[in-house]
């Protein structure tokens, strides 16, 4: 004998419909937005990660490939080769380690930083503050830093991301004449 199947109410159908409709709008939503995370946009190669990154809102490239981003703008003029800058920094690597920090504005040799340093040092002005991408070819290259006890701090062929705010710059030998008399 056959047993008949009771008929479904419309409202139920109308509830079904509406919560398979909210599914595929989030798993859209989900996959559109979703791959355009840090997460997902930090796990690139360098390479892809750059050109990625300088396509966001604020990050300047400039032709040596150095990226950054400014956070807040200084007024006056840059630091050159001959100046000790003295500054607020916090480096870290893509994935948010951070390798190194000043605890206190520190003096630093305009010329005597790496490479991807040294040219945004000389981009900013007085009171300014930067984010800024160095990519390995400007920071340390192929070569691994490691810290006193020997541990690796930075892999080699790592991307840099640095916290810089510039205070003060003035010519090495007025700050040199300034160290000798304290």
């Amino acid at each position: 004998t056959a047993v008949p199947i009771a008929p479904t109410k419309r409202s139920y159908l109308v509830w079904l419909g509406a919560g398979i409709v909210v599914a595929v709008v989030a798993a859209v939503a989900l996959a559109w937005f979703g791959t355009s995370t840090p997460a997902i946009r930090d796990a690139l190669p360098n390479d892809k990660f750059l050109a990625a990154n300088k396509s966001q809102s604020g990050v300047i490239e400039t032709a040596s490939g150095l990226q950054y981003e400014v956070l807040k703008e200084g007024a006056g003029a840059s630091p050159t080769d001959g100046d000790i800058a003295l500054v607020m920094y916090k480096g870290t690597l893509r994935d948010g380690t951070q390798f190194d920090a000043s605890q206190q504005p520190t003096p630093l040799p305009v010329t005597g930083m790496i490479p991807g340093f040294t040219e945004a040092l000389k981009l900013m002005k007085r009171g300014g503050k930067y984010r800024i991408w160095i990519k390995p070819e400007l920071g340390y290259g192929a070569e691994a830093r490691k810290d006193q006890q020997g541990k690796e701090v930075i892999p080699a062929n790592s991307l840099l991301a640095f916290e810089v705010e510039l205070f003060e710059f003035m010519p090495q030998a007025q700050f040199m004449q300034m160290m000798q008399q304290q």
